[in-house]
């Protein structure tokens, strides 16, 4: 099917289509968003556009103006100097409890690494729509995958970004697996971003009054994949998102984001900018182990995030998520008993991460009904 027949109906056409053959027919096309651009549409297709609800909220919040600002952590001599060690321990602790969500700098990754793994990506998302077909897939057991939108047939609206996959531990794929547009640096990447996961492992555990190595005996990162995502131009932003309001089902998320800038945390029930800084990593804790969460049993916060869409472009990031969903671990995930007491009862049963995952995956990225509400123990707030 080209794209020219791929029949979508613009924002602009009658109420009446069907949005299951719209959602088929882009589907099928295997092109993703970037085949909707380059077939060069001026008005973006009915699936992607908001419900009524959501717009003028979207469009208030994207147009306020916050001075609010992340917390910026130097993670420069975490390991040399006890003393450094304890500012930086103390100063996630804060952003963990209060945001969810800090960028890190000083965090011993280079910035050839860095910028050689969004350049990579660029190429991958950037070839011929028959090269990225080959891996077009929504079978997320797949170890190297291409899709747009996970979430496409759940979701209340379609989000404005493609995605390629690559699922890295604990079973990485063949280097002939990975597509030659980023084959090597998606390797060196994984290997370094893996390093700097297991340092802020440490941090969290020790901000969380725990051992060092508490969160990495307990298995929690003993499994990453990453997700790259491809956010092109779009010629109706104020209709749409990059990426609806969600938490992430994963311990953390260690995301690399260019320069163009889009992505907001929900603080304090506002929506706050998380500006592009030259060499830093976003971090934000996910739904099994962040400070409203799971683990932590709502001592750390796990951080609500989005990405608006802009007509500027393409934003490109990359999410490396550690999680064992793909991993065949029948390790229980609960509320650490180490920080229960009478006082501090655990508000959520345990759970299994693949049937968490299950079930945030069932709803949708955009549900109103957070995926952890499941997992509450009864009568527990």
């Amino acid at each position: 099917m080209s794209d020219a027949n791929m029949q979508l109906s613009s924002s602009k056409n009658e109420p009446n289509n069907d949005r299951q053959k719209e959602l088929e027919a882009f589907d099928e096309s295997k092109a993703g968003v970037k085949g909707l651009v380059d077939a060069g549409i001026v008005k973006i297709p009915s699936i992607f556009v908001l419900p009524t609800s959501e717009f003028s909220s979207v469009k208030a919040d994207s147009d306020a103006v916050c001075n609010l600002e992340v917390p910026v952590i130097n993670l420069k001599d975490a390991r040399q100097d006890v003393i450094r060690r304890k500012e930086i321990i103390k100063a996630i602790q804060q952003a963990s409890e209060e945001w969810g969500l800090f960028q890190v700098v000083d965090h011993g990754m280079s910035s050839d690494v860095m910028s050689e793994m969004i350049e990579g990506v660029r190429r991958f998302h950037e070839h011929s729509k028959e090269v990225k077909m080959e891996y077009y897939t929504r079978d997320d057991s797949k170890k190297v995958r291409f899709v747009s939108n996970y979430d496409l047939y759940q979701a209340k609206a379609a989000n404005w970004r493609d995605t390629v996959y690559f699922l890295m531990e604990p079973d990485a794929p063949s280097p002939e697996e990975i597509p030659e547009a980023c084959r090597e640096i998606v390797m060196k990447y994984s290997a370094e971003v893996k390093t700097l996961g297991l340092n802020l492992f440490e941090l969290l555990s020790e901000a969380l009054g725990l051992e060092p190595n508490h969160l990495i005996d307990i298995d929690c990162a003993k499994g990453h994949f990453i997700g790259c995502h491809y956010y092109p131009a779009c010629p109706e932003p104020h209709l749409t998102l990059g990426i609806s309001a969600h938490t992430d089902p994963a311990f953390i998320t260690i995301l690399l984001q260019d320069h163009i800038g889009g992505l907001q945390v929900r603080y304090e029930n506002q929506w706050v900018d998380v500006p592009p800084i030259p060499g830093a990593f976003v971090v934000n804790l996910g739904d099994l182990l962040q400070s409203a969460q799971l683990i932590s049993n709502n001592k750390f916060k796990s951080a609500e995030h989005r990405v608006l869409a802009k007509c500027i472009g393409p934003r490109i990031s990359l999410a490396c998520f550690f999680s064992t969903r793909f991993s065949r671990l029948d390790r229980l995930y609960g509320p650490l008993k180490e920080l229960l007491s009478d006082e501090n009862p655990p508000l959520y049963r345990e759970v299994l991460v693949r049937d968490y995952v299950a079930h945030y995956n069932s709803k949708g990225i955009d549900d109103d009904i957070p995926a952890l509400d499941l997992f509450r123990l009864q009568g527990r707030k």
